[in-house]
Formats: C-alpha cells, structure tokens, sequence
C-alpha cells in the first residue's frame, strides 16, 4: 500500500472540503461529458444512449435535492474522454481525513484516477493507494454500518486488499460476496440508513452474504427486484433525508414509517449507465450510518 505525497495543484477548481464546516459536503461532478462511450456492465448499451440535455437537467435537479436537505456540494471538474467521471462515489473510500484511491478494473475508468487524487490531496486528504494488482472501486463498494466496513467483491472489487484496509482504518471488514452483474457494485444492493439500519436486495448476494448482514445489520429492510432494478438501495442519506431515484413507492413508505423523509428525483438517464442518486455522489464528511462520524 502506498501513500500518495501531499500537494496543492493550481487546477483544482472551485471550492474545496472544509473539515470546519459541519454541513454534510459531497462531491459532485457536472456531467458535461456524460455517456455511455462503452459497455463494461449490463446496463450500458451504445445503441441506447442518454439523452444528454435531460440528463444535465436531471443531474441539477439532484444537486438541488441535496442541497435543500442540508447539503453542501462541492464540485470536480468534468474530463473530456472520462464520461464515468460523473460517478463519484466510485472516486475513493473515505476514513476521517484520508481516502483510499480507487484502483478500477476497467481500463476505460483507469484515466479517472488522477483526478480523483488530485482534487482529494487538494482537499488536503490523506491519499492511499492499494497494491497495482489489486483492483477497489472506492465508496461504490465500501459502506460503513456502524463500527463495520461492508464491503463488496467479485465482480468490480477484488476481496485482496480488503483486510490491508481494516488494517490502516483500524476497523473491521465484512466482505460480501456480489452474484447478480446487474448489481456490480454493493451501493447498487446495499445502503446504510444509520448505524445499526440498512436497505439491501437480497438476491444480489450469496448466502452467506445474506446470512452475515442479517447478523450484523440488527434492523435490515429488505428491497423487492421491481424497486431495485429502479436503484432503490443506490440512495443519498442526508440527516434524515433518503433521496432516491422515481419508482420506489414501498421503499418510500417504508422509510416515512421510520421517521425519514424519502424524496425521489428522476435518474434514468443516469441508470442508463448503471448508475443513480448514490453513484453520482461522494460523502466527504462520512456518511450518516458511520459510527466514527460521531465519535
């Protein structure tokens, strides 16, 4: 594991992670360059591409969303050639004040890399680098519930290296077993509501996937296949907001049952890609479900 060296780079626009600020901070990156150029999960298909002019609005809206529960949003610049660049939760896992780097799996994703580093050093997080030969997609597939890492492997994320992290967070590690390609990442099947509190879909695991979040998730809410395949679990949690994508009705009522405030905004140009309300997101403060938020 290696640590990238501390430095400031001119470029980095706009405003930066203030860790004095006690608003929820996300990043967030304009979709100026958004498509599907490639197709390296089910979702994406070239001959169906998104509509650009609708998704811009619809990435806008989100933003809006966020902001009006609370949220501050802070802004990467788009890369010309990197049209997953959008997704930033893919950009690295955060810990306090460092982030481990994704390393991804796909050479098409690869590029984004440096800039992801780039605006996080900026930022003034700790950058981590797991080993070349081991591949990690950031937040897309490492979520705390309470004092646990749950993380998620196979399919975009390799179960080496996993333990390497536990050891640099001083935390434990659940690694999960992904089964289903339509739910590649564990923030497509799994979302951390609040420490001990979470949403998954079952089948996208194996049993014993099933079987360890039910031991360890005290309060865990199932999600049918109709909602999931709307990226029911690929939500924002802001305070007691729960923003997802349209077409979650019994998620909705589920979580107004609960005491939250669920609010939908449409995401399908996004889903297009494999990707929704989670995915186009980085929780720079900690995400609400972790434990060491609060300590």
């Amino acid at each position: 594991m290696t640590a990238e060296p501390r430095q400031f780079a001119d470029d980095v626009p706009g405003e930066l992670f203030d860790p004095h600020d006690p608003r929820p901070q996300i990043l967030m990156c304009p979709p100026d360059h958004y498509g599907v150029e490639y197709e390296i999960n089910p979702w994406m298909k070239r001959d169906q591409p998104p509509d650009h002019a609708l998704a811009v609005r619809q990435w806008t809206d989100l933003r809006q969303v966020l902001s009006d529960a609370g949220a501050k949003i802070l802004l990467q610049k788009p890369v010309r050639g990197l049209p997953d660049l959008v997704f930033t939760a893919n950009a690295a896992m955060i810990y306090r004040r460092e982030a481990m780097l994704a390393r991804f799996r796909f050479s098409e994703r690869q590029g984004e890399e440096q800039y992801d580093a780039q605006w996080l050093l900026a930022s003034g997080f700790h950058v981590h680098r797991l080993p070349n030969d081991v591949y990690f997609e950031g937040a897309g597939d490492a979520l705390f519930c309470g004092d646990t890492l749950f993380a998620g492997y196979r399919i975009r994320s390799d179960v080496r290296g996993l333990q390497q992290i536990g050891e640099l967070f001083r935390c434990r590690v659940i690694a999960l077993e992904l089964v289903d390609p339509y739910y590649y990442h564990l923030d497509t099947c799994f979302c951390p509501l609040a420490p001990g509190m979470a949403v998954y879909f079952p089948e996208a695991f194996d049993q014993y996937g099933r079987d360890v979040l039910k031991e360890l998730v005290p309060e865990l809410i199932p999600i049918a296949e109709a909602e999931a395949r709307r990226f029911a679990c690929n939500a924002v949690v802001v305070g007691r907001t729960v923003v997802t994508n349209t077409g979650c009705p019994s998620l909705h009522r589920k979580l107004t049952e609960l005491g939250f405030t669920p609010r939908e905004t449409p995401l399908d140009e996004f889903t297009k890609a494999g990707g929704s309300a989670k995915c186009l997101t980085l929780r720079l403060d900690g995400e609400e479900a972790a434990k060491w938020k609060s300590a």
